[in-house]
């Protein structure tokens, strides 16, 4: 289940600091004192692990408040983002892995939502990755069923993936069975993203693929970011998380957007096993 920043208190460094985290973007902007009453450890420790999330530049500390970095015109850490959120993700990735076919091809861009997909996947299940992700490349390295085809870029370490016009010019010289996205931000049918590179290459899978899926977690119907890369009704499939509000998803289909709704798994699921 998705974690209650105001409700308990966090186990150890890494914890503590993806709930101090998700405190601050819920937020927007915070206190440190509110942070150390919120998982219960003491301003200093509050303010060193500030220093690291502020490193990997998830939010910023600004005239003794705390400030959500993660916004219309900026992108959170990937490794940050992988864990956001993540019982949610894997429920939407143990859907949309029924969609993948065996033996197919998958194009699969920076979203992390992409890396729950490859773990809801069967591990011998054969399939050809297309991906700008070495989060993406680093998940399947090792699985000998799968072909891994690598774009290549100038590397982006927030992304921690590949950009740039080389990438797009190679996404588009292909052609897969299946892309799968995710967008930093919904608005009406619109899906967005803050930066113009990262829509670009989205831009690009989609347009390059027989059928595009898109990954949501509730929390991108509540964001806005810059630039429009698609919109729903685009897509053959829209799953989203059990946290999505029946109106929302209602109103989505009313307009001709496939939607799929994710029941929550338990934790003892294990996809892709």
């Amino acid at each position: 289940m998705a974690r209650n920043t105001g409700d308990a208190q966090a186990d150890g460094p890494k914890e503590r600091q993806l709930a101090i985290a998700e405190a601050v973007i819920k937020h927007g902007t915070i206190s440190v004192e509110k942070l150390a009453a919120l998982t219960g450890v003491s301003v200093m420790t509050v303010y060193r692990d500030l220093a690291q999330l502020e490193d990997r530049g998830v939010l910023q500390r600004h005239r003794g408040k705390v400030v959500a970095v993660a916004s219309a015109m900026q992108e959170a850490d990937a490794e940050f983002r992988l864990e956001q959120q993540a019982a949610l993700k894997r429920d939407v990735a143990a859907v949309a892995a029924q969609m993948v076919p065996s033996g197919g091809s998958l194009m699969l861009d920076d979203s992390t939502s992409g890396i729950w997909l490859l773990r809801a996947l069967p591990q011998t299940m054969p399939l050809t990755i297309v991906t700008n992700s070495l989060l993406v490349a680093n998940e399947v390295v090792e699985r000998n069923s799968i072909k891994l085809v690598l774009a290549g870029g100038t590397y982006e370490p927030w992304a921690r993936s590949l950009m740039g016009p080389s990438v797009t010019d190679f996404v588009r010289s292909m052609h897969a069975d299946v892309s799968v996205v995710s967008a930093s931000g919904i608005s009406g049918l619109a899906c967005f993203h803050p930066y113009q590179d990262n829509v670009a290459v989205k831009r690009a899978m989609l347009d390059s693929a027989e059928r595009r899926i898109m990954l949501l977690d509730h929390s991108k119907f509540s964001r806005r970011a810059l630039f429009q890369f698609a919109t729903l009704d685009e897509f053959d499939a829209v799953v989203v998380d059990s946290g999505t509000t029946e109106e929302a998803v209602e109103g989505l289909r009313a307009q001709g957007v496939m939607v799929e709704v994710a029941p929550h798994l338990d934790e003892e699921t294990t996809p892709g096993a």
